[in-house]
């Protein structure tokens, strides 16, 4: 129910703000154009006015800046603990042995497999021109210095920090802080119970994230969507805002064609089965996850599908699924890529094939540590935005337009990640033998498969 609300609050938000960015785009060319420019200049300074640099009350523009600077003051805490929770939920790695590292393995391959579709069609709306944005935008970017692409050894150096709490303190260091993250969990790993009392503070510090994250989303989130999009349209044109769209509509298909070509054809290719019935039967998995926009309400009918339908043994579906959950957001990483490429050529960078490299390290770092909460995915897209160094004034518009709008790709998204768990449960059982073809085939119901164990 309280999904639902979010919903239909985030709807309403959009919906009243492209009415009333639309109806100030009218005014203000009606004004201009009358020659009652200082009329406008007063509602300009009363709703728009960037208050760090010029006088007004610049209402849309507080409450679009303290809902970013909420995001951004979230996201190394966030990253920290949810992805040192996810490295420890790994758990025993002796006792789990091979299964874990098929686990790890199969969630990376698809990770990297959706990194590179996502890289291949950014790429190609780039040459296209497809990202493209306005003159105006163009005009306010000609003055901006372009970040040089590092090098990747620099890099390297720069993933292992020497000083702990200045990393904390960066946004623009996250490569160090998803360093310090894996690190940390898999020590508390080896540590085993004496590690409990640390892992329960950063249980708890997850807990405190999870509810200012909540209270952003839900209760700032549809008001900071109207303001974004509202002075976006007024200070730029409902042309920005198509551009975003467009954004969306590409990412959809990208998910899409990872959902419906690439998974049947990674099953095929791992387990020689037919992909279809693989499909066909964990439909209704990727429309639950896909209404509820989280994968965690998916979880219960994901295990039942693939103990009772796929034929997956239960011990290695209760394994693989939960920690899929958790770690596995290979839609996400995809988004990440597609958003941070038309973030960085909407304000002007320039992206090359080293950055898609080093933008998928980051997607899936990031993507890794998400937290099964509304809308974790598109806030932490402003985690590979800013470690790539996009943090201009228009990547951050850019950026709340996507936000804003962005409620359908987070939907798709988190069907392609619950598939996905699900696709590394039945190749780790077909691999290990723990698999029935007869219930995958429907040759026979899992009740007999019960009786005969």
């Amino acid at each position: 129910m309280e999904k639902s609300n979010l919903v239909r609050k985030m709807l309403i938000a959009l919906v009243a703000a492209f009415a009333s960015g639309f109806a100030l785009m009218l005014l203000k060319e009606n004004l201009i154009n009358g020659g009652n420019e200082s009329t406008w200049d007063v509602i300009y300074s009363f709703l728009c006015a960037d208050v760090t640099k010029e006088s007004g009350l610049g209402i849309l523009f507080v409450i679009q800046t303290l809902f970013l600077n909420g995001l951004k003051l979230i996201i190394v805490p966030l990253v920290f603990t949810s992805l040192l929770l996810a490295m420890d939920s790994i758990t025993d790695l002796k006792k789990l042995g091979r299964m874990a590292y098929k686990t790890a393995g199969g969630f990376f391959f698809i990770y990297v497999i959706g990194c590179i579709v996502a890289s291949i069609i950014a790429t190609i709306c780039m040459k296209m021109g497809i990202f493209t944005i306005s003159e105006t935008i163009v005009r306010d970017t000609s003055n901006l210095t372009r970040v040089s692409v590092p090098n990747p050894m620099s890099i390297l150096i720069a993933m292992v920090p020497d000083n702990m709490f200045a990393t904390f303190s960066n946004n623009g260091g996250i490569l160090a802080v998803v360093f310090i993250a894996v690190t940390s969990g898999l020590c508390l790993n080896i540590m085993g119970e004496s590690g409990e009392p640390f892992k329960n503070v950063v249980r708890s510090v997850a807990e405190m994230i999870r509810i200012c994250v909540d209270f952003l989303i839900n209760k700032i989130g549809p008001f900071a969507i109207f303001a974004m999009i509202t002075r976006a349209m007024a200070l730029y044109g409902i042309n920005e805002v198509k551009s975003v769209i467009v954004y969306v509509g590409i990412t959809i298909l990208a998910l899409l064609i990872y959902l419906l070509i690439g998974y049947p054809l990674i099953i095929f290719a791992f387990t020689k089965l037919n992909p279809v019935i693989f499909m066909k039967k964990i439909a209704k998995v990727g429309l639950l996850a896909f209404s509820a926009a989280a994968s965690s309400p998916a979880l219960p009918l994901n295990t039942e599908t693939a103990i009772n339908e796929l034929g997956v043994k239960e011990d290695i579906a209760n394994f693989v699924l939960p920690l899929g959950m958790t770690i596995n957001m290979n839609g996400t990483a995809m988004m990440h890529v597609l958003g941070a490429t038309f973030i960085a050529t909407a304000a002007g960078y320039q992206v090359s094939p080293a950055d898609f490299v080093m933008m998928s390290l980051l997607a899936i770092m990031s993507s890794a540590g998400t937290p099964a909460i509304p809308a974790a995915g598109s806030v932490l897209l402003l985690t590979v935005a800013t470690g790539m160094g996009y943090t201009n004034e228009v990547a951050m518009i850019t950026y709340a337009l996507i936000l804003a709008i962005n409620k359908p790709v987070e939907m798709v998204l988190t069907s392609l990640n619950v598939v996905g768990d699900a696709s590394v449960a039945l190749m780790i059982a077909n691999s290990e033998g723990d698999f029935d073809k007869d219930v995958y085939y429907d040759r026979k119901v899992i009740n007999e498969a019960n009786a005969e164990a």
